[in-house]
């Protein structure tokens, strides 16, 4: 209860008490002596008078000297003390003169207040300098979508528009904010987007948009936390048809074909002449057969399971094949309900063992489909809302076909081979950093510098032993970029298992990854011009120059240490593993990705990124500063900025 009083006044109740007690003693000494008196035959009157007064004045005393060092504490101590906390509260520096009897508490408080002030001051100004950021990275975007070729627009769970940019607008007319998308594109195809993206772990898919007014356009659909954004861009021209190419070829081939069987003797000039223009009709229609062929290749990409949508199937690897999702799908589907229609019980399964192609199979217990009756099939319209391009046409835009054939077990099946998309990549994403040219090249601040976090796996711990996978994150204005870099090395030796059982890279892993020279010379480019960082760097950055005179791949880099940023902050006495800086630093390694390049890569620049505010605070700040400190600790590790490239 006390506790909840203010500082003055509990100060006052603790003198009063004081002068209370004191003003106690007295009496009860006053009461002490007049009863020895009395006890030596003393009269009680004769005794009293004298102790009365010296009582008064004693107990007057006491309260007047108590008054008076109560007045002097609380001017000179509870009242600042009470000022002073006000002052911390509010973020004021105390004056001097109110906090004079406080000691070092009162310099404290000030030093306290005007760091406080300062860290208020540089927090507005960090706040102030990133909305700014924000607002011109808005900005640039907003004027690159404006200025964007293809359409965009964003919309929220129920399907209205939130967003789109100027080439939307041209695509769509009448498109507005907060307008139903269904206003201006049909229903069909979006639903069937959305269902393919709808719990297949994908994050894009490509489709077919039709306007109501009947028109197409190329979509490519993407899920967004309350919403979807659309991609949109011209349909491409129907590709040429090579039917006509092939006709051309057939009417010259006929008509050369008699011309060369009459050749008995000397060829007569008019029939040489004859020959000569079929046979350059006939290496111009061959031409332009080629050159529709090559039209035809399909550009767009799409994954296995995009494809699967809707059908009975197993889980499908994410691979990347050149498809159109939507029209694929459709055809899929289409072909399970007929076959479904005729009692069979059909199941998607893909054959992927080409590394050129992969097979999507529709199998079933039964009796194998006549062509003729796969060819009925494949005349009608699959997808509803494009009633006038049948199955076949949509094979031809993928230039595949499909066939029915007999299986083992008395399985019959449909086979559908797909190329395979090269280099394809379902990640997507995009990487910038607009502030990069206000902060100049030249700034050697942790927080501004570029950086390459890399770790390696090897086939063991020796100068001899050989590098097995690297992989390396890249930083830039004291945050993850999102490009990334991470390769397999064929080390040419066969790898240990004790080395296997710590990363789990087996000798079947690496049998086609890159060779030594190749792999480093790709990771130079990834980290040319950035410093390096790396938990325990000699040992990493050991087998990179113990590489360069067979790879040519020399290393020059900057480099930072985490194990030496960690002891900068915690003493060389601690513990400077991985794991326990990540402990410290309240970072979390998944354990399948522990003992991995690219997982130990991750948690070192998740640590780096820590560390870096906390070594501003100690006045470690640049780079430089980190090489001056690093002096301090070569008990504990090397730095190897110290050491030549070889």
């Amino acid at each position: 209860m006390l506790s909840q009083l203010p500082l003055r006044l509990r100060v006052l109740l603790i003198f009063a008490g004081l002068a209370a007690a004191a003003a106690l003693v007295i009496l009860f000494a006053l009461w002490v002596e007049a009863r020895r008196l009395m006890a030596q035959g003393v009269a009680l009157d004769q005794a009293l008078s004298p102790m009365l007064l010296a009582g008064f004045v004693a107990v007057l005393g006491v309260v007047l000297a108590v008054v008076a060092v109560w007045y002097l504490f609380d001017r000179h101590v509870a009242r600042p003390i009470e000022t002073l906390a006000g002052g911390l509260r509010t973020g004021q520096a105390p004056a001097g003169e109110e906090a004079q009897y406080l000691g070092d508490l009162g310099p404290a408080a000030r030093d306290a207040a005007e760091a406080r002030a300062r860290s208020a001051e540089a927090l507005a100004q960090a706040l102030k300098d990133h909305a700014a950021e924000q607002a011109h990275e808005m900005a640039v975007l907003e004027s690159i979508l404006s200025d964007f070729g293809a359409g965009a627009v964003m919309s929220d769970a129920a399907g209205r528009v939130v967003f789109y940019n100027a080439a939307a607008a041209r695509m769509l007319p009448g498109l507005g904010l907060d307008r139903p998308l269904e206003r201006h594109l049909r229903r069909g195809p979006l639903l069937a987007a959305r269902a393919r993206l709808d719990g297949q772990g994908i994050e894009a898919t490509d489709l077919t948009a039709l306007t109501v007014t009947g028109g197409r356009l190329a979509g490519r659909m993407r899920l967004l936390d309350h919403g979807t954004l659309l991609i949109l861009r011209d349909h491409p021209a129907d590709r040429a048809d090579a039917r006509a190419s092939i006709e051309a070829l057939r009417r010259h081939a006929a008509t050369l074909v008699p011309m060369l069987g009459a050749l008995d003797g000397p060829i007569p000039p008019a029939l040489a002449e004859a020959i000569r223009v079929e046979g350059q009709g006939l290496a111009a229609a061959t031409r332009a057969l080629s050159d529709a062929s090559a039209r035809a290749l399909p550009t767009a990409r799409a994954l296995l399971p995009e494809l699967a949508t809707g059908l009975f199937a197993d889980t499908l690897p994410l691979i990347a094949v050149q498809a159109e999702a939507g029209p694929v799908n459709a055809l899929l589907r289409d072909l399970d309900r007929s076959l479904r229609a005729e009692g069979h019980d059909p199941q998607l399964r893909v054959e992927a063992d080409d590394p050129e192609e992969v097979r999507l199979v529709l199998e079933w217990q039964g009796a194998a489909l006549p062509m003729d009756r796969l060819e009925d099939w494949l005349a009608r319209a699959p997808d509803p809302d494009q009633p006038d391009v049948s199955g076949a046409d949509l094979l031809a835009a993928q230039g595949a076909g499909i066939w029915a054939e007999r299986a083992a077990d008395g399985k019959a099946r449909l086979v559908l081979p797909l190329a395979r998309a090269a280099g394809a990549d379902a990640s997507g994403g995009l990487t910038y950093d607009f502030a990069l040219a206000g902060r100049g090249a030249a700034s050697t601040r942790l927080a501004d510098l570029t950086c390459v976090v890399f770790d390696t796996e090897t086939t063991g711990l020796t100068d001899s032993d050989r590098i097995l996978q690297i992989a390396g994150l890249r930083i830039a204005g004291g945050r993850l970029t999102g490009e990334r870099f991470e390769t397999l090395v064929q080390p040419g030796r066969p790898i240990p298992a004790a080395s296997t059982r710590i990363h789990g890279i087996t000798d079947a892993m690496v049998a086609d990854a890159p060779l030594k020279a190749a792999a480093l010379t790709a990771f130079q480019h990834f980290c040319d011009e950035a410093t390096l960082v790396a938990h325990n760097a000699p040992f990493d950055m050991g087998f990179l120059r113990r590489a360069a005179p067979e790879t040519g791949a020399h290393f020059t880099n900057p480099v930072l240490d985490t194990v030496l940023l960690s002891a900068m902050l915690w003493g060389q006495s601690a513990d400077h593993s991985l794991d326990a800086l990540c402990a410290r630093l309240d970072i979390a390694i998944p354990p399948e990705l522990r003992h991995t390049a690219m997982g130990d890569a991750q948690a070192t620049a998740s640590a780096f990124l820590r560390m870096v505010p906390a070594l501003a605070a100690k006045g470690i700040e640049r780079f430089e500063d980190v090489l001056k400190e690093a002096r301090k600790h070569r008990r504990l590790i090397d730095d190897v900025n110290s050491r030549s490239d070889g």
